[in-house]
């Protein structure tokens, strides 16, 4: 049975009660995506949060409004009835979600945008696999590098399908991301950066040179003229999981030679 929007609700107790304990939230405003039916969110209040809970599933907010109307009532617990890959979000300091699968990937470049302290958050394992996969392996991605250059990731806890309801088809991981202060390697044009990472694994069978060609439109074509002139050969040549988060970073400097 599939989850009315990809939701599948941890219903292991122990393991709430863990997740909510893996990152300090007391007196701390917390965002969490996807409340469900408020077993984490009512972990979280226990533990002192201020909850920002989003919720897209309005079938789901009468029961949410009626189980915590005392936290609603004293503003310790605020609903948003919308996506939140687009909806307007209040001011946050950490994030503990058990994200819906289907859309973890534009959630976690959202939360990346906006910047938090810490979050707690649980994906599909393979999802989480690919976010901390080094580059020049098989599973290094776009979501690889742009979280490995703002962010650390540490796996947490695994958990199986068993523990949820419905259960999902897959494991699932729960990580922690931690944004660095400072980039380990500086990048100096942070939007030109995303949209060379993303033009890049979008042709990651071809090597990089022939990825920039085939990109320029996009790039605009003096931008991908400069890189391609500047940028040693051998890096040229690599294809897109090969670089490292330095060889990135350089890229954005040699647009502006």
């Amino acid at each position: 049975m599939r989850a009315p929007h990809d939701q599948h609700f941890l219903a292991d107790e122990d393991a709430v009660r863990k997740i909510a304990s893996f990152t300090d939230v007391d007196g701390v405003t917390v965002l969490e995506i996807g409340p469900g039916k408020g077993v984490l969110t009512r972990a979280l209040l226990e533990r002192g949060a201020k909850v920002i809970a989003v919720e897209l599933d309005g079938t789901l907010l009468p029961h949410l409004e009626s189980a915590f109307a005392d936290e609603i009532a004293s503003g310790r617990l605020t609903i948003v009835h919308g996506d939140a890959i687009r909806c307007e979000i209040p001011p946050f300091e950490k994030v503990v979600a058990n994200l819906p699968y289907s859309a973890s990937s534009k959630i976690t470049f959202r939360l990346l945008d906006i910047g938090f302290k810490e979050a707690v958050l649980m994906y599909q394992k393979e999802f989480g696999e690919r976010m901390i996969a080094l580059p020049g392996t098989p599973d290094c991605g776009r979501l690889s590098i742009m979280v490995q250059t703002c962010a650390r990731v540490m796996p947490l806890m695994e958990l199986k399908p068993e523990s949820f309801s419905p259960p999902p088809e897959v494991d699932s991981w729960v990580v922690r991301i931690t944004p660095k202060s400072e980039l380990t390697y500086p990048v100096s044009d942070r939007k030109l950066y995303a949209v060379l990472v993303r033009e890049a694994f979008s042709h990651r069978r071809k090597t990089l040179k022939k990825a920039l060609t085939n990109a320029a439109h996009v790039l605009g074509k003096d931008v991908a003229a400069k890189i391609i002139a500047n940028a040693p050969e051998d890096l040229l040549k690599k294809r897109a999981e090969e670089l490292t988060l330095k060889e990135w970073a350089m890229l954005t400097d040699f647009s502006k030679v």
